[in-house]
């Protein structure tokens, strides 16, 4: 298995293609669309990158995998399909985030509620392939109700749940968000050997500094600021809640989050066939 990685500086986000070297069949990871909140244009570099890696490889690409719906940029999912083909797989939580966004931004009736928009639902323990890899889905809720991790051999790769050692976790004050059941989460990633390789969804390097992508089962549980193995699960919800009280509201939230619960397609407008998206007003 070979790992490829693509960092976007504007979202933070981590991309990773994994590839079945022995087929030479491959599957992305959280994928970025590019979008700027002041302008609203798009555009797709990230993504470009990614299709330029997978061609110029001569790789096959079977799957687009999301972590969860994003609420930090927005996904190239639909996208990449056009482009490079793959089933769109996502955690099945994702039908009670869309229970609660889909009214926020009135998509009820733009938008499905099953998430038949996506080509596979993943249940807890499902299993798939990747060419010859067999990857597992891990449901590992916390962050939002919909966060799955996908283990494939000695690698995990967990989204937004665990970041790098010096930034602890991710938030959990999302709708159905929960500090127990993430704390429950890591806990369970805790049980993987400490040389599994944990591949994380962002960082947030210092200046100066290369973002960290990778660290080890090994190094979360001795150097990890908020959780770790002895961290008692109310002294972690203490502290995550503590810290989530002073966040603020992710930047490209309101793109994000009804985009992405259509893998990353805009809503189009019936009378103009434009793109576009909605803004409620006192409603987050």
């Amino acid at each position: 298995m070979n790992v490829e990685t693509f960092y976007d500086t504007t979202t933070a986000t981590f991309t990773y293609v994994i590839v079945d070297k022995a087929t030479s069949k491959c599957a992305v990871i959280d994928s970025v669309l590019d979008y700027d909140a002041f302008s609203g244009k798009s555009s797709t570099v990230n993504a470009d990158k990614v299709i330029e890696f997978i061609n110029s490889n001569n790789l096959q690409n079977e799957w687009i995998l999301e972590t969860h719906v994003h609420a930090d940029h927005i996904t190239a999912a639909h996208y990449l399909k056009t482009k490079v083909g793959g089933k769109i797989g996502i955690g099945s939580g994702i039908k009670a985030v869309l229970d609660t966004w889909l009214p926020v931004f009135e998509m009820c009736d733009d938008t499905p509620s099953d998430g038949s928009q996506y080509d596979v639902l993943f249940e807890e323990g499902d299993t798939f392939n990747i060419g010859d890899l067999n990857v597992t889905v891990w449901h590992t809720p916390g962050h939002t109700p919909a966060c799955a991790s996908y283990l494939v051999n000695n690698s995990i790769f967990v989204g937004d749940t665990m970041f790098a050692p010096h930034l602890g976790t991710a938030r959990c004050d999302f709708p159905g968000g929960s500090a127990k059941d993430l704390y429950n989460t890591i806990q369970r990633f805790f049980t993987l050997s400490d040389d599994t390789k944990v591949y994380l969804g962002h960082d947030y390097p210092k200046e100066g500094s290369s973002p960290l992508s990778c660290i080890s089962i090994a190094q979360a549980k001795s150097e990890n600021v908020q959780v770790s193995p002895s961290v008692t699960m109310q002294e972690y919800i203490t502290k995550r809640e503590k810290r989530d009280a002073t966040l603020a509201v992710p930047k490209l939230l309101l793109p994000a989050i009804q985009c992405n619960l259509r893998n990353g397609q805009f809503l189009i407008s019936e009378q103009t066939g434009k793109p576009f998206i909605r803004v409620p007003v006192n409603s987050i």
